[in-house]
């Protein structure tokens, strides 16, 4: 792990290129509106042979989460979305931030504010009954450089403001929305370090994006009206600012405001824990704000990676389905090789407090095309490790109504139990045979077979579940379920 203090920063731009980054709080889990700014960051810097950093805005130590920073961390190596540099900690870097608000100081752009929180929110209150913007009066904005120096020789707590222009307008140009001003009458002096010396997310994002060098900064339209507070920050110190790209919004499924937790939106690792594959989820996200010029769905990060401009970057939200993401899962649950599949599968069937790996394997396969995500799998699965507890009601009014039925079954069982290899096409072979001297369509044999084998009507082909099942299982089942239908002919009966 690169600790900033490592690193050598205001860094070059034309030295180094085209530099990016992601730069969440720890403040919870990474969210899939998180994931898809990281990975438009991610794939802009493959296509032009930049550098993606991450970076961990650490400073609001009274919401930090334990245990997010390592959930950021490894919820994109497991996207794929893996950074050059970092991750990079705010925490690390409290004294940069100090010297640069104290030069804004020097340089009259900011100023220190000895305002108590008592007196910050009698005024609110007070601007707010009088009908009037609520913020801060900026009382201490034109303390006479002696009083200032009093308080601060008293030890006076205070936090330092940035000294916004009381007139005229501040704009940029981002990328995908054109010029955007801010009239300066309806900004605030905001807080730049607060009294107990560390930044906020103003002052230190400001400060690390110019000493790293990155070179245009992506992240949500949320971020929006901080632009102006930031840009006023760069034209004090002297510096360039990035170039910004504002990123539309993920809207929730019913196209109604943001996609948010009520809405059912997700951290990558709840998407994780649902079974879906990393490639879909990357797959898909990428879809949702940016198209690759073409009719093309299925990417892989490289084949995006190549196709990818800002310049086809949407600037309207898009609305999140369940359903597209569900089909785009099935397609890459399909195109997966047996060994990784069953490699991925493991954990969901050991959840479910089945540990036959010899038998997983066999049978992973059996229901790739019949999934859309891993944590399925055990549930269609269950009776290749426990007995049918019941038989399908429909099915046993269908396929065991027949008053032949129990002797088909366990004469199958007879023919099937002399058979030397427990092979599909064998076992297909002998029942296609007992279905022609009989007379009788194979279907009237391999449904109730089924129903006999696994309690359900549905499944995988029967001869390759009865290979994975196994000799002895099939024989008994057959034989019991034979057995249950002589037991209960009235339930069977019509």
């Amino acid at each position: 792990m690169n600790s900033p203090a490592q690193k050598a920063h205001n860094i070059s731009m034309k030295e180094k290129g085209i530099r990016v980054r992601f730069a969440p709080s720890p403040t919870g889990y990474l969210h899939l509106g998180g994931a898809r700014t990281a990975l438009y960051n991610w794939l802009f810097a493959r296509k032009t042979g930049g550098v993606f950093i991450l970076r961990i805005e650490d400073t609001d130590r009274a919401r930090f989460v334990p245990d997010s920073v390592e959930d950021i961390t490894d919820s994109l190596s497991w996207l794929g979305i893996l950074p050059d540099e970092g991750p990079y900690y705010q925490s690390e870097r409290r004294e940069t931030y100090l010297r640069k608000a104290r030069k804004l100081v020097e340089r009259g752009a900011a100023y220190p504010c000895f305002c108590t929180p008592e007196r910050l929110d009698r005024v609110r209150e007070e601007r707010r009954k009088a009908g009037l913007k609520v913020g801060y009066d900026r009382a201490c904005r034109n303390l006479s450089p002696e009083e200032t120096r009093a308080k601060m020789e008293e030890g006076a707590p205070h936090v330092i403001r940035l000294k916004v222009p009381l007139s005229g307008e501040t704009s940029f140009n981002d990328l995908l929305r054109g010029r955007i001003a801010y009239d300066n009458r309806e900004l605030e002096d905001i807080v730049l370090l607060k009294s107990d010396g560390w930044p906020t997310y103003h002052l230190a994002n400001v400060v690390d994006d110019h000493d790293q060098g990155i070179t245009h900064i992506m992240r949500a339209d949320e971020w929006l009206p901080s632009v102006p507070y930031h840009v006023i920050m760069y034209n004090a110190f002297g510096w360039e600012p990035p170039t910004f790209v504002h990123l539309p919004v993920i809207l929730s499924p019913d196209g109604k405001g943001k996609m948010s937790k009520r809405s059912g939106a997700f951290a990558i690792r709840e998407v994780r824990a649902e079974g879906y594959l990393p490639e879909a989820v990357v797959n898909y996200l990428a879809l949702l704000g940016w198209s690759p010029g073409d009719d093309r769905e299925i990417m892989s990060l490289t084949e995006m990676a190549e196709a990818f401009s800002l310049q086809r970057l949407s600037v309207r939200g898009a609305v999140f389905s369940y359903e597209k993401l569900l089909w785009m899962n099935g397609e890459y649950l399909r195109a997966t090789g047996d060994e990784r599949l069953f490699q991925l599968s493991l954990p969901f069937f050991a959840e479910a407090g089945y540990d036959d790996q010899e038998t997983i394997r066999r049978i992973v396969p059996l229901f790739r095309d019949r999934v859309k995500t891993l944590r399925e799998m055990p549930g269609l699965s269950r009776y290749f490790f426990v007995e049918p507890e019941a038989y399908d009601e429909k099915g046993v009014k269908k396929h065991f109504r027949d008053p032949d039925a129990a002797n088909i079954l366990v004469e199958l069982a007879e023919r099937l139990s002399a058979l030397g290899e427990w092979k599909a096409q064998d076992m297909e072979a002998v029942l296609r045979a007992f279905a022609e001297e009989k007379g009788i369509p194979a279907g009237k044999i391999i449904h109730p077979a089924r129903l006999a084998l696994s309690g359900m009507t549905f499944g995988p082909g029967l001869f390759e579940m009865m290979a994975a099942l196994g000799r002895e299982t099939c024989l008994r089942r057959m034989r019991r379920a034979a057995e249950w239908i002589e037991k209960n002919q009235e339930e069977v009966r019509p």
